[in-house]
């Protein structure tokens, strides 16, 4: 499938995604909220694809912001309409895939763009990577989930300090506050993305989708995420994976997963 503003490539059972609108410093806009939902919704039914990797045309930004063009005369009820469709396009229904999607944050990620790479299972940021959630600077709040992830990333108290001085940190002080899983350079951070998605494609994609799903949970209010758990771990016990994967292990011999 061919898109306007999305590169796609799919090899050694990874999805590469890559947002391209370098000249706009990646930002989002309809259209690429748009193909994003259908790039991700195409991966979510492709058995061949088990991981994903996310990230932005160019050195400079992984996505610099949303396309403020867009919304800046919009009403109250158009602008919760634009938060909810986002959250369900694209934001939850990443979080929520049942395959492990990879930020490969290469550059600025602010705004929605740090929403879009803290949707994402994995975070990974070059060294020259900036993060932050200017919002409050535009007279508005983080409307793509920022303030529930960001909180549930880095804790209350940085989250809030972010949030409200619009102040960007570094991948360095990211991977301190738990903002980013790990640091590298900019040449080898796509590489650094191919390491952690080979790991994750050698594993049962079956578990890893109730494991993704039992995580999830545990954010979830009121939901149990002890009961999902249990339920989901359940179900393991019904799948050709987990058939494989204890046999061999008996067998003393790598599994050879099919996704079943």
């Amino acid at each position: 499938m061919s898109y306007e503003n999305l590169l796609t490539e799919k090899k050694n059972h990874t999805l590469y995604i890559t947002i391209n609108r370098a000249s706009k410093l990646n930002a989002l806009n309809k259209a690429v909220l748009s193909e994003l939902h259908e790039a991700f919704s195409a991966a979510a039914t492709d058995k061949e694809v088990q991981a994903i990797i996310l990230t932005g045309d160019g050195s400079k930004a992984f996505v610099a912001g949303a396309d403020i063009s867009e919304f800046a005369h919009f009403s109250v009820e158009e602008g919760k309409r634009l938060s909810a469709e986002g959250h369900r396009l694209v934001f939850d229904f990443i979080a929520n895939i049942g395959k492990p999607v990879i930020a490969a944050i290469n550059g600025f990620a602010l705004g929605g763009g740090l929403e879009l790479a803290m949707s994402c299972h994995i975070r990974v940021a070059s060294d020259n990577a900036k993060m932050g959630l200017p919002e409050v600077s535009l007279g508005v709040i983080p409307g793509y989930g920022g303030t529930q992830r960001l909180t549930q990333l880095v804790g209350k108290g940085k989250a809030l300090e972010m949030i409200v001085t619009a102040d960007m940190v570094d991948a360095q002080e990211a991977y301190r506050i738990g903002l980013v899983n790990h640091v590298t350079t900019a040449e080898g951070l796509i590489a650094k993305c191919e390491e952690i998605a080979a790991k994750i494609i050698s594993k049962s994609p079956v578990a890893i989708s109730h494991a993704i799903k039992a995580l999830n949970a545990s954010l979830q209010d009121g939901v149990n995420g002890f009961e999902v758990e249990i339920d989901e771990f359940g179900k393991c016990f019904g799948t050709a994976d987990f058939k494989e994967g204890t046999t061999a292990f008996l067998e003393k011999r790598k599994a050879a997963f099919k996704g079943e």
